[in-house]
């Protein structure tokens, strides 16, 4: 084998395998360490702390928790007594109170949503300046500018929907700009909605989408815009993944929208490579980090068998009812739902297979 071709087979392996692999698992690690940390808190008995899939290639017992690694470096998992059966074990999980169980679901989530916002507080970090909501200036032959807006004005709202930073202002447009839209503003001290305005339209894969024309101002990098950017473009970064998921279920967006492992493992990958050749790309690269991280939080408090949510939505019934239902009724529930999710996995995994050999 030619050196240039080892070379290109290492840095494939390299970017678009191993990086992503151990990112992902991480990603996962921290999810089950916020499940883990939480059920410590709470005294449950555990009985394994695993990181990784399948058979056991390493495990250490220390007090009576089994800690193992996994041959396949992909997910992890906590497993506390009384999950999914009735145990008499004295601390079992199931035994413990409501609240205390919702925290033990939800902190996953938490975990991995609290890294997404330290990895947007470095990305915000490194900017020297923040796009604001308010018109600088306008583009040539701008809609906006001839429909009504003007140069000064301050964005509040879009369509009802509260803007708080530009990242809220493109995202509101690229889902609801291909009409004419009401903005509230701040004009001269005043707050007005200004009705019917109109942007210029994109459209990409089959999407008609809004788009900004005009420049919005600058403002200069500081200890309060850095802790606000950071906060709000999270939020921005939670609510993209929240309404991404509605348009799905709406049909705004077809399943050919949605990427799984591999899909994913390829974005990291390339944005990876990217970040090792320029400081542009170690932006993107921490950002995709970041709504990755984001995304796995969100998801697992989908009200879903096998899920967290899905988990969460049992523990308001009992609340409800005063009484859990049955721990093995509850199980086939979440075991017919996990049947459901790794099928559509595999679905996805083939498309995003599929894309990758036609080169798209």
């Amino acid at each position: 084998m030619h050196t240039e071709t080892l070379l290109s087979v290492l840095n494939v392996i390299f970017f678009n395998i191993l990086i992503p692999l151990l990112i992902l698992s991480f990603f996962i690690f921290v999810h089950e360490l916020g499940h883990y940390l939480s059920a410590r808190a709470f005294n449950v008995a555990i009985k394994e702390f695993a990181i990784g899939m399948g058979p056991k290639i390493f495990m250490v017992t220390r007090n009576k928790i089994d800690y193992a690694i996994r041959a396949v470096p992909m997910g992890g998992a906590l497993t506390m007594y009384g999950e999914d059966e009735d145990s008499d074990v004295e601390n079992a999980v199931s035994k413990k109170p409501v609240w205390q169980r919702f925290i033990i679901m939800s902190s996953g989530s938490f975990m991995n949503l609290l890294l997404g916002f330290i990895i947007m507080s470095v990305l915000v970090s490194g900017a020297d300046g923040y796009y604001s909501n308010k018109i600088n200036r306008f583009l040539p032959n701008s809609q906006s500018n001839s429909s009504g807006l003007v140069e000064g004005d301050e964005i509040l709202g879009i369509n009802g929907k509260r803007i708080n930073i530009y990242n809220d202002l493109a995202y509101a447009l690229i889902r609801g700009g291909k009409d004419p839209i009401d903005i509230t503003i701040m004009r001269n001290g005043e707050r007005i909605v200004v009705k019917d305005v109109k942007f210029p339209t994109e459209t990409e894969g089959g999407i008609t989408y809004g788009v900004v024309d005009f420049e919005p101002t600058v403002y200069a990098k500081s200890f309060g815009a850095v802790v606000n950017q950071t906060f709000y473009q999270s939020l921005s970064t939670i609510d993209m993944v929240w309404t991404s998921f509605f348009d799905l279920l709406t049909g705004r967006f077809g399943i050919e929208e949605v990427s799984g492992p591999v899909g994913v493992t390829q974005a990291i990958g390339n944005s990876a490579r990217e970040a090792s050749q320029s400081r542009g790309g170690s932006r993107m690269f921490l950002f995709i980090l970041a709504i990755i991280t984001m995304n796995l939080g969100v998801v697992n408090l989908l009200p879903l068998p096998a899920l967290d949510g899905g988990r969460i939505v049992f523990l308001i019934i009992e609340f409800v009812r005063r009484k859990p239902l049955k721990p093995e009724y509850e199980g086939y529930i979440h075991l017919a739902g996990f049947a459901m999710l790794i099928l559509f996995v595999i679905f996805i995994t083939y498309k995003d297979i599929m894309k990758l050999i036609a080169g798209q």
